[in-house]
């Protein structure tokens, strides 16, 4: 199963200030997934026309390049916002999406730029945070400074535990296993429901092959959270991983059974079987 990282900036809104429309896409172009105009689902092309009769509503076309997004039609999406920021270079929330639409199309490089762009307009904390995570992923000491920035505002425990987390991920990168260990369990400390800290906690024992550690380790986010399909899913790894071949497919089929598109665990049930 891959591990994939996840993105704590949603839960923050932005007022986008914008005016003018343009649609700049061809017809031939196609997403980055492959799939071309024809494919689009409905609901995207429905708010592109109703863009294109309102293209001054902020909310439409917010709506709109959120959906070109979600669709991965990436391409297009940063057509929009660039349309966008051409008109008001100084807008903070129109940086920070362009930030986030490469982050989701994998340009790290390019998000990382862009949220610096975003901050360096207004030094938010969503901004940073997002900075934070790629730094992390890249192995950046940076990481750290803004952590500390964060920690020393005193905003409360939830965010001390993200920059806990982030520290983390930094020093699991860079492999300083001790310091990783320390900062996921202050994360979980600050926030025991947060599930990405028990995960990165367990794959350091997992990668280290102390898999009893890491067993443990996942079995209490199970505990935490009892449909969290990654947790049984990494236990099945765990028992795998000690031979224990029954517990193994016993907690793949558990992962399946709250996360049934888990296409790695129903491959090593087959191949366990």
């Amino acid at each position: 199963m891959t591990r994939h990282y996840f993105c704590l900036m949603n839960k923050w809104y932005f007022l986008l200030f914008v005016v003018l429309f343009s649609e700049c896409k061809n017809k031939s172009d196609k997403t980055k997934d492959g799939n071309n105009e024809n494919e689009t689902p409905s609901y995207v092309n429905a708010l592109a026309k109703q863009v294109a009769d309102k293209p001054d509503s902020v909310g439409l076309r917010f709506n709109y390049i959120s959906a070109l997004d979600s669709t991965r039609n990436y391409k297009l999406a940063l057509a929009q916002i660039d349309s966008l920021i051409i008109k008001d270079k100084g807008n903070y929330a129109l940086w920070y999406k362009k930030g986030q639409i490469s982050e989701h199309a994998g340009d790290t490089a390019c998000a990382i730029r862009y949220y610096n762009s975003a901050i360096g307009i207004y030094p938010s904390v969503d901004g940073l945070l997002a900075l934070a995570n790629l730094y992390a992923e890249t192995k950046n000491p940076k990481t750290l400074n803004i952590c500390q920035h964060i920690d020393d505002l005193g905003l409360g425990r939830e965010y001390d535990s993200y920059t806990a987390f982030f520290a983390g991920v930094f020093f699991s990168r860079t492999g300083n296993k001790e310091k990783a260990l320390f900062f996921f369990d202050k994360s979980i400390a600050n926030n025991y429901t947060f599930m990405e800290s028990y995960l990165e906690k367990g794959y350091v024992f997992f990668d280290a092959k102390q898999y009893e550690k890491a067993l443990e380790v996942f079995k209490m986010a199970a505990e935490v959270k009892n449909r969290f399909a990654d947790a049984y899913y990494w236990q099945g790894k765990c028992y795998e991983a000690l031979n224990k071949k029954t517990e193994a497919i016993n907690k793949y089929q558990q992962a399946l059974g709250f996360n049934s598109t888990l296409a790695e665990a129903e491959l090593a049930i087959k191949r366990l079987q």
